[in-house]
């Protein structure tokens, strides 16, 4: 297999708002906030749902991914209810072997509910459910290890028993990428997730928002500095300024598209990394890599959702 994904299995519920509901049930524009499964129901309850999705961040690259015909393989927790039966069939759908045995559990299937405001932005609601239960015992790995890439994304990772999961797909890993995901998660787990750009992973996916929160970066040429003196790949998206990546002196910038009629930007951390991955797994050169991510991420923020 070219790819493994492991991630949170989530159900997307996408809604349209205004700022005054962030502003009314004390949301961060443009991040991600953990919430039981009253808050969800509580914050759903008057609102208009756009579009029910099968998601989850790496998930939506996996997805892309073998939408450009890569061999690809997804990890991730979901319990024997509907939503999890709907999830597993929409991966079957899309070519993506779901490596996941569902069993009954206690709690439901994840769903994060996504709000997008008139500017495009997404602030998300995340209900993990059984998502948010994954452990070493639901990691294959032997998949793991048949994998050239596993891709990890910084959402999954928490103290207990998804760290374990965590540590034990990195160690079989032939190599390993992970996206910070979001401000939220370097912040929560900030420590941790240096150590794994610094010493563990072999490509790491940011935006500048992150990267700079991660290093304690004053500008962005103190990212420079520090991604350079890390011995992998450091991938950085930065907007209207486009994407580069870093590897040692090395630096292979991309400009951004121009003239985008966006609609959505959920997706587009997703599928940068999904068309970047596919450029590099396939031996495509850094700059043909970061242009074939450019190219995914600005085909799906003309659309809402995260996937084509």
């Amino acid at each position: 297999m070219k790819i493994l994904g492991i991630g949170n299995a989530i159900v997307d519920v996408i809604c349209k708002i205004n700022d005054n509901f962030l502003k009314e049930n004390e949301l961060t524009k443009s991040t991600m906030k953990l919430v039981n499964e009253n808050e969800f129901k509580r914050l759903l309850k008057n609102l208009e749902i756009e579009k029910t999705i099968s998601g989850g961040s790496v998930a939506n690259s996996i997805v892309g991914l073998s939408q450009l015909d890569n061999e690809v393989g997804f990890i991730g927790k979901v319990n024997d209810d509907d939503l999890g039966r709907k999830y597993s069939e929409g991966l079957k759908k899309e070519n993506v072997k779901f490596h996941y045995n569902i069993k009954s559990e206690k709690i439901p299937t994840g769903t994060c509910l996504i709000l997008i405001t008139p500017d495009s932005e997404r602030t998300m609601c995340t209900f993990l459910g059984t998502a948010g239960k994954i452990s070493e015992k639901d990691i294959d790995e032997k998949i793991v290890k048949q994998s050239e890439i596993t891709f990890l994304e910084g959402y999954l990772w928490d103290k207990g028993d998804p760290q374990k999961a965590f540590n034990k797909a990195i160690s079989n890993s032939q190599q390993c990428a992970m996206s910070l995901s979001d401000l939220f998660c370097v912040e929560r787990h900030k420590e941790y997730f240096l150590d794994l750009v610094q010493k563990k992973l072999n490509i790491t996916f940011a935006n500048e928002q992150e990267i700079m929160a991660l290093t304690g970066a004053k500008n962005f040429k103190e990212v420079i500095t520090f991604s350079k003196q890390v011995s992998e790949l450091i991938v950085i998206t930065r907007g209207e300024n486009g994407a580069l990546a870093i590897k040692n002196d090395e630096i292979i910038e991309c400009s951004a598209k121009k003239n985008l009629k966006i609609k959505d930007l959920t997706g587009a951390g997703d599928l940068f990394a999904a068309g970047f991955l596919h450029g590099h797994v396939n031996k495509l050169s850094l700059k043909e890599s970061l242009e074939k991510g450019t190219e995914l991420s600005s085909k799906i923020i003309e659309k809402v959702g995260a996937r084509f």
